[in-house]
């Protein structure tokens, strides 16, 4: 037979269980909350840039002036050259440059790995 000692013992370490399980229940859902709100951040990010992409875009189509200036820009801004390709811009010299002369030579290139300015 358990004595009443025990049968406290028992139900404390119980609750104190329960007490870990509701604690880390609290902050799953506090993490979820976080995510929630970064996602829904980067979403208005992105529709922003996709707007301002989109005014832009169409300005530089009815003005060649502004077209100009965008390009330009553009030239300036983007690295990539798949980036650069979906304006019909150049690669630029140090990206010709190594992958060129490690063609001549047979050798694979490098893969290089650019970052955009925020």
């Amino acid at each position: 037979m358990t004595t009443i000692d025990e049968k406290i013992a028992e139900i404390e370490e119980q609750a104190k269980k329960k007490i870990q399980q509701l604690k880390a229940k609290k902050e799953l859902i506090e993490a979820r909350k976080v995510q929630a709100l970064i996602k829904g951040k980067r979403s208005k990010d992105t529709r922003r840039k996709i707007l301002a992409g989109a005014m832009t875009l169409e300005i530089s189509e009815r003005d060649e002036e502004a077209r100009q200036r965008f390009i330009k820009q553009m030239d300036k801004y983007l690295t990539r050259p798949d980036d650069r390709a979906l304006f019909d811009l150049p690669e630029t010299q140090k990206q010709a440059t190594p992958s060129t002369e490690k063609k001549e030579k047979g050798e694979q290139p490098e893969k290089t790995y650019s970052y955009q300015r925020k």
